[in-house]
């Protein structure tokens, strides 16, 4: 069974241009491709389970990088998707920021902070299955740093390939910014609840 690319139906977004949405989505194209063919050279590769060891190990390895970077993507494409709009007030993950950071604003400004941390990664906001409450988390590589037992509902791409072509490397803050007004928060409550 292969993996399939999604399409995504992303429109005119303040700040990130449409030449940096469709190269951008060739890279993602790229992790689709590359998932499915790391996961058919092990599966040729474990004919021979005993001579091809190493690299089997290290297909594994690679297969989480892409993987991750498959479905990260997915997430973050898909929350620039349809229209923007606006957090529901009184939703059930609205009443989750407010009781974990005391208001939705709190919460905003913490995760805009996390994502400015230095390098490049993902700020990842994640609900926690088995405490059934929600984690904001920095992800250096798709392939390292994902929490355990937790589903990402919001994906923010702070690889410089997501920003550097309209922002510059100085305006890191200002991708940040453009990207809460670019989202659909409809998509990110839908995660929220088909996973809580």
């Amino acid at each position: 069974m292969q993996f399939e690319e999604k399409k995504f139906n992303i429109g005119e977004l303040k700040g990130i241009s449409a030449k940096t949405i469709e190269e951008h989505l060739k890279l993602y194209a790229g992790y689709v491709t590359h998932s499915n063919l790391v996961l058919t050279k092990i599966e040729e590769l474990s004919k021979d389970m005993e001579a091809n060891m190493g690299l089997i190990s290290g297909l594994q390895r690679r297969f989480g990088f892409e993987y991750n970077g498959m479905r990260n993507h997915e997430i973050y494409f898909d929350s620039l998707s349809g229209a923007a709009s606006k957090l529901t007030q009184g939703s059930e993950l609205d009443k989750c920021f407010a009781y974990l950071w005391g208001s939705f604003d709190n919460w905003l400004s913490q995760f805009k902070t996390l994502a400015t941390t230095r390098g490049i990664g993902w700020a990842i906001l994640y609900l926690d299955r088995k405490e059934h409450r929600l984690l904001n988390a920095w992800v250096d590589e798709q392939h390292l740093g994902q929490l355990q037992d937790c589903t990402p509902i919001l994906a923010l791409d702070m690889w410089e390939h997501s920003f550097v072509a309209d922002y510059q490397p100085s305006g890191k803050k200002q991708y940040i910014e453009d990207f809460f007004a670019n989202l659909n928060w409809s998509k990110v409550e839908e995660n929220f609840n088909e996973e809580k």
